[in-house]
């Protein structure tokens, strides 16, 4: 009786390990995204070293359609910050509603936008 419950026991605990590696091989393969990233589509920030206060953004589709762009000058934009980074992930969405609604090829005008400089 004794030697029965010692391998049932063992058999428990070995499928207990067993169950919990699996859960983080699952974990591990599956990468989580931040939440800064917009599934919509994505932004490219221009600037120079020798200039820190201009900045060309540019927002994109998913399907590499520029939706959008504007020069920024007098504004210190930080693009490692998560709060900026949140900034334009609204500022894209925003871009790619108001591209949609439109539906028709070429950028969005500065009066069908608005301004990122008043976001930022």
């Amino acid at each position: 009786m004794r030697q029965k419950f010692k391998s049932v026991m063992s058999l428990i605990i070995l499928a207990l390990i067993s169950i919990g590696s699996l859960a983080q091989l699952q974990r591990k393969t599956q990468p989580s995204i931040p939440k800064w990233v917009s599934d919509k589509g994505y932004w490219i920030i221009e600037s120079n070293i020798h200039t820190p206060l201009d900045h060309i953004v540019s927002f994109y589709n998913n399907d590499h359609v520029l939706l959008y762009q504007e020069a920024l000058t007098g504004v210190r934009l930080n693009p490692e910050k998560r709060k900026a980074k949140m900034k334009l992930k609204k500022l894209l969405e925003a871009a790619v509603f108001a591209w949609e609604r439109k539906r028709k090829p070429g950028p969005l005008s500065a009066e069908e936008f608005g301004l990122v400089k008043a976001v930022l």
